[in-house]
């Protein structure tokens, strides 16, 4: 058992369950004690839960000696997030976000996980996209080294593509088979560098990946903010087009398109647009 400290305020399981990657489980527990979450990242089982000095956490296999910088940076522990929070204040909407979910983070994924969970996102659910993302880990990744548990890695985009579009659609991917297995196998043949896109400009990065089939500006944006270092990004999908029309654009003489809801938003709230974005899309969708 390890520990990472933590600064600011942190609420690791609005983190890990507010929609922004989908194979974190909570595990269940007699005790009053916080939860144990579990996943799988780094080609190994992570296992994180909250405690009153930070976050403490262990790994299957766990001789790795920078995996504690790893999970840090997966988790942004070192973001400013207080500062975050002055610059968002003016927002009521926002501000009452942070006030019911102080904490949320937003995490920094892998480029490729994420990607490719997201395209399962087109017309689609949280439960049933975590259950289109475990299906194709457990049926198509690689198992974890030394370890004989159930879950897997989720499937390299060479894994993907190989399995092909039939494959995909017998786990229940439906029409979005097609899509991921086109991205996959461009990802795959190193047409496509999505790790270079962390050190491009916001719009060269969003220009390159909705070129990728599939991938329109939601899911770009998605990919954008948690996993490319574009904080600035704003996905737009039914939660924040509900939450937007609801306190902003409650009463216009004529309904914004939900296509200049982005470009709204981010001049709004400039550089930290994707924060305002994750407690908007939290709060409108716990309600």
């Amino acid at each position: 058992m390890a520990l990472l400290t933590v600064d600011g305020p942190f609420d690791l399981a609005a983190t890990l369950e507010s929609g922004q990657a989908f194979r974190w489980r909570r595990l269940e527990s007699e005790s009053d004690d916080p939860p144990w979450f579990e996943s799988v990242a780094f080609e190994r089982l992570i296992y994180l839960r909250q405690s009153n000095d930070g976050v403490e956490f262990s790994t299957t296999p766990d001789s790795d000696p920078d995996i504690a910088s790893l999970l840090r940076d997966y988790l942004r522990l070192d973001e400013g997030i207080s500062a975050i929070y002055e610059a968002l204040a003016f927002d009521e909407q926002v501000a009452q976000g942070i006030a019911r979910y102080p904490g949320l983070r937003i995490v920094r994924q892998d480029p490729w996980e994420c990607l490719a969970s997201f395209i399962c996102s087109a017309n689609n659910n949280i439960r049933r996209i975590t259950k289109n993302v475990e299906d194709m880990a457990s049926e198509l990744g690689s198992p974890i080294a030394g370890h004989a548990a159930e879950r897997r890695s989720f499937p390299t985009a060479t894994q993907l593509a190989t399995a092909g579009e039939g494959v995909l659609r017998d786990l229940g991917l439906g029409f979005r088979a097609k899509y991921l297995v086109a991205t996959a196998e461009r990802v795959a043949g190193s047409e496509f560098d999505l790790f270079a896109l962390r050190l491009a400009p916001y719009q060269d990065a969003l220009d390159a990946l909705t070129e990728l089939p599939g991938v329109g500006d939601k899911i770009a944006n998605c990919v954008l903010l948690f996993s490319l270092d574009k904080p600035e990004a704003f996905p737009v999908d039914v939660w924040i087009d509900r939450a937007l029309r609801e306190q902003h654009f409650s009463t216009p003489t004529t309904p914004m398109p939900r296509s200049h809801m982005r470009p709204w938003a981010q001049e709004r709230f400039g550089r930290h647009a994707g924060y305002a974005n994750q407690y908007l899309f939290h709060s409108r969708r716990l309600g």
